[in-house]
């Protein structure tokens, strides 16, 4: 299965961390699909033990928690750019080298 059919957007990229999280409201049959996915691709032995673990609370009977994965701690939300503007960029404050105005960078000034 390719992961953009995955029930975890961006399943590949997920640190182990945020999967702990991010398992929490999938259905055992969404988990089961996750667990071949990893299986087959990265078959990561902590990935697993921690998909397996969540797989055997709810055969046990545990319920997966409301809400969306992709709400989840840890989630990414678009793309990596950051969401910093140019207008709100911080102004370069480099230091005087030696205490000497004439030996540092311009500083953006004219």
């Amino acid at each position: 299965m390719p992961a953009e059919e995955l029930p975890l957007p961006d399943y590949d990229q997920i640190p182990l961390g945020s999967l702990r999280h991010r398992i929490r409201s999938l259905t055992e049959p969404q988990l089961r699909t996750v667990v071949e996915h990893e299986c087959a691709h990265g078959n990561r032995v902590a990935v697993l033990e921690v998909l397996r673990a969540r797989l055997a609370e709810l055969e046990a009977g545990a319920q997966p928690a409301p809400g969306d994965p992709a709400n989840a701690p840890g989630a990414s939300h678009g793309s990596a750019a950051s969401p910093a503007a140019e207008a709100t960029k911080p102004e370069n404050n480099t230091p005087l080298r030696h205490g000497m105005a004439e030996q540092t960078p311009k500083r953006g000034r004219p």
